[in-house]
């Protein structure tokens, strides 16, 4: 009975299932589509991933190793980011890994790894570039539940992040579309993209990059989705959205000094909120 009861309190920790469906998705998308990944990039990148996460730990001198957000990190970079050279897809690792450890304020890293890697990459190579994702239909339906699931399972807990996002961006793709007298299918098309799945619902919905309230979670997500409709539609540069979280990500820290809020951390957060009830805290 402990032995069950603690392994249900290990499977509290949603980077679980965020592990998962990342996995699951990888899976799919070398067996049955054309996901253009390498091997030998995606090996590189999560032994890279655990040895920075490992040595940012000893050196920081953490209470013990936890490789869980460093393999969501690789499954989300093998995902996205594309290269020609498997050195990149090593320092993609570095530098995604290394940010947690090294770009801080008052215990919380600014960037989101796997963002701040591809943006810094694509900016300072030419043999580096994101996926667009185009997955299919059948692939998009299935991801986007495993997505949904994440929510309930969660209880929808720190989630306004995502759902600020999408409702947001897709509003504006949907104005736009109605304002040019464009059909709905191309605003349609536009949110059934692999990599803007991946962004609003692992990426930006980061609980260690976003505010610690609910109002700043939700300011910050309709910051972001401005910021990307203008990169993507007024300057017409691609990848909007993940150049939009790198750029209002500094942000962050001002948001938590006006709305002050409770830093998140990943092991039971139930057990954390009811000891916060209960007055330990």
């Amino acid at each position: 009975m402990k032995m069950f009861n603690r392994f249900a309190q290990t499977l509290r920790d949603p980077r679980y299932y965020q592990i998962i469906v990342l996995s699951l998705l990888l899976i799919y998308g070398i067996t049955a589509l054309d996901f253009g990944i390498r091997w030998q990039n995606a090996l590189v990148i999560v032994l890279t991933a655990l040895g920075i996460q490992f040595l940012g730990t000893h050196y920081s001198r953490l209470p013990r190793f936890d490789p869980l957000s460093p393999l969501i990190t690789s499954l989300s970079l093998t995902l996205l980011l594309r290269t020609d050279d498997v050195m990149f897809a090593a320092l993609a690792a570095s530098l995604a890994i290394g940010s947690k450890f090294l770009i801080r304020f008052r215990d919380k890293h600014i960037f989101n790894p796997a963002n701040f890697a591809l943006v810094t990459l694509m900016l300072l190579s030419d043999h580096t570039w994101v996926s667009s994702g185009q997955w299919g239909s059948a692939a998009i339906g299935a991801f986007v539940l495993a997505c949904l699931g994440f929510l309930v399972l969660t209880r929808a807990r720190r989630a306004e992040t995502t759902i600020a996002f999408i409702a947001l961006y897709g509003a504006m793709l949907f104005a736009r579309a109605i304002w040019l007298d464009d059909p709905l299918s191309i605003p349609l098309h536009q949110v059934q993209n692999g990599a803007l799945l991946i962004f609003a619902f692992f990426m930006i919905s980061d609980p260690k990059t976003t505010p610690n309230t609910a109002g700043g979670r939700i300011l910050f997500a309709a910051l972001v989705a401005s910021v990307a409709y203008t990169i993507q539609f007024i300057y017409y540069q691609p990848n909007g959205p993940i150049l939009a979280l790198i750029i209002s990500a500094p942000l962050v820290p001002l948001i938590d000094a006006l709305l002050e809020g409770r830093i998140y951390r990943w092991e039971q957060p139930a057990e954390q909120k009811l000891s916060r009830i209960k007055g330990v805290f």
